[in-house]
């Protein structure tokens, strides 16, 4: 799915970029992407076609890009070794509309060997509108010595 053109042109004013994304994110998506820090945030534009018969965002997509952002901010912090949702717990905070920005960010918890636990936010603007936390499994450490 191609860009709108008004959002790429702000994000890119604060520092947003297109993702590389994949069949199903292109679905959904375009997704965002933006360092910051030692981190990445995630970010989608929201469209009246995400909406759900109530007119606001449907809770599918913000799992999605929950699972999404979360399973993206695990693969940079093992070194991009294959991972995949184990548990993933979701919480309702407040709704968004069409046209919101929608920014997720995460952070790791704890890791080991073969596990990686995480939380994380997805927001519009200050406005929480979904808290996240979840276990995913590591698939293989090819003998990655930052594995506990």
């Amino acid at each position: 799915m191609p860009a709108d053109p008004a959002m790429a042109s702000g994000a890119a004013a604060t520092g947003w970029r297109l993702a590389q994304g994949n069949e199903f994110l292109d679905l959904v998506g375009p997704l965002w992407v933006r360092r910051e820090g030692e981190g990445w945030a995630y970010g989608l534009q929201t469209k009246p076609h995400h909406a759900n018969g109530r007119g606001i965002i449907h809770g599918g997509l913000l799992v999605t890009l929950a699972d999404n952002a979360l399973g993206m901010t695990v693969w940079e912090r093992i070194g991009r070794l294959p991972a995949v949702t184990m548990q993933l717990n979701t919480h309702f905070l407040a709704s968004a509309e069409p046209g919101d920005f929608i920014e997720a960010r995460a952070e790791i918890l704890r890791r080991t060997r073969s596990v990686v636990f995480i939380r994380g936010v997805l927001s519009v603007g200050d406005r929480a509108v979904l808290a996240a936390d979840g276990i995913w499994k590591i698939l293989s450490t090819r003998g990655d010595p930052a594995a506990e």
